[in-house]
């Protein structure tokens, strides 16, 4: 961190303003040297944090644009450094010509995630708050943005600094009383021992069993739209996007290919893909169609399985319905304003539950909501609660999980309280990889290399 960097924060294109992020040591010198502040009074390098100075942006005597200057001093700042962003008027040509003039007045290029990773190592946040400031970042959904917002507040890191505490605590008592026996330390019964490791455990588990939803909440749901052609799969995605965002026609086979749109159901980001009928065809390009659907049924984290009420079940229905079982998958009975001939009854065994309406219907999209929001547990969901964000997260999680159930398993098999402290140290290692204390150089570039440049 010994070098001061700068990048473009704001998105690319054009723009009422974008920003230049300054950070390092040197970030006020750097400034300075493109910076003109309008007032000959005042001096940039003497600027106090969190004030704004009014100037242009220079190159030599060349006036480029007007600047702000917002300037933020060590350790106060979002990096712990000192810290000068430069907003000026949006578009990339103006950007740039500022971003290239902070190189030549001596800033490096800053690399992915860059000024969040010397936030991250000035101690300014935890490895989870900065995880989730990428969350925030691509948040599409209210209930992600509101479940990022809360990480990056330090809500796991709260929740996992307590069930540390504990344990470190628990660990102590141990080491003290197996290694310094002279000095009268108190004992430590199984008993005791059993209740700290037991209510650890127990937080973890909780961790653990609402990663699947709070991901959900996070990334969004990858959901597929299938069915036998005509059955309405088109005029279902048409209804939740709002538009017509895909062909309908009487014609089977209409849509031939997989169309995608993202909707936020439930508070939740889904991305939907309208798949080709599935039928047996010869016809060689809906094939491919079909085949494509076949794959996005496989991967779907959420299956909308459409059928057509004014017709009845077909082979080819109970066919689809026998391969939703066992998934997270909701049967939608579609066009139930025309005269009703199919018996649902056969194919609700499959599926978490059966949605009657119509396609054509708005109050359809509630029900469907409302079904949805069930089957992904999103009605017990707090956003301001301590979740999980991610893989890395859930392999630390786990592994503290399993060594706390040895530590159980050691002590109800009458071994000595010691044996137990080993698993012990093993679960408190598992949670300061998560929070980061103990992340290697390896883990931590690996993280910020899937941030933006500019954060």
């Amino acid at each position: 961190m010994e070098k001061t960097i700068a990048a473009i924060a704001t998105p690319p294109g054009v723009g009422g303003i974008a920003v230049v992020r300054i950070s390092g040591e040197e970030a006020y010198a750097v400034a300075s040297r493109v910076f003109r502040p309008a007032d000959p009074a005042k001096k940039l390098s003497e600027a106090r944090g969190y004030t704004a100075l009014f100037g242009h942006f220079v190159e030599g005597e060349r006036v480029r644009d007007e600047v702000i200057a917002l300037c933020f001093r060590a350790p106060r700042s979002y990096t712990g450094e000192d810290v000068v962003e430069l907003s000026c008027h949006g578009g990339s040509a103006v950007s740039q010509m500022l971003l290239r003039a902070c190189f030549a007045a001596g800033a490096q290029p800053a690399g992915p995630g860059e000024f969040t990773k010397r936030a991250l190592l000035n101690g300014r946040v935890s490895l989870t708050q900065a995880e989730a400031v990428m969350d925030l970042i691509g948040a599409t959904s209210r209930q992600g943005a509101a479940a990022a917002a809360a990480a990056m507040e330090g809500a796991l890191y709260r929740k996992i600094d307590g069930v540390r505490s504990e344990l470190v605590a628990l660990a102590g008592h141990l080491a003290a009383y197996v290694d310094f026996p002279e000095e009268d330390v108190e004992a430590l019964s199984a008993d005791a021992m059993r209740e700290v490791l037991t209510g650890a455990k127990r937080e973890m588990d909780a961790l653990i069993e609402g990663y699947d939803t709070g991901a959900a909440v996070r990334r969004g749901v990858r959901t597929a739209i299938v069915g036998s052609p005509n059955v309405g799969k088109s005029t279902l995605l048409n209804l939740l996007s709002g538009f017509d965002r895909a062909i309908v026609t009487p014609v089977a086979g209409t849509t031939r290919d997989v169309v995608e749109q993202e909707v936020e159901l439930a508070g939740v980001r889904l991305i939907l893909a309208d798949t080709a009928g599935i039928r047996e065809t010869e016809d060689v390009v809906e094939a491919a169609g079909i085949r494509r659907s076949q794959e996005h049924l496989q991967r779907a984290q959420l299956i909308f399985a459409v059928f057509d009420a004014s017709r009845e079940a077909a082979d080819g229905d109970i066919a689809l319905a026998k391969s939703c079982a066992g998934r997270p998958a909701l049967a939608l009975l579609n066009k139930t304003d025309l005269e009703q001939k199919f018996d649902a009854s056969v194919i609700a065994p499959y599926f978490a539950a059966v949605v009657p309406g119509s396609a054509r219907d708005a109050s359809f999209v509630r029900a469907v909501e409302a079904a949805a929001a069930k089957l992904l547990h999103l009605g017990d969901f707090d956003p301001d609660a301590a979740l999980l964000a991610n893989e890395r997260q859930l392999g630390a999680a786990r592994r503290a999980a399993d060594a706390l159930a040895d530590a159980l398993a050691v002590l109800d098999g009458g071994y000595t309280l010691d044996a137990a402290g080993v698993c012990v140290d093993d679960a408190l290692e598992a949670l300061y990889e998560l929070t980061g204390e103990s992340a290697s150089a390896d883990v931590i570039d690996n993280i910020f290399a899937n941030f933006c440049v500019g954060k």
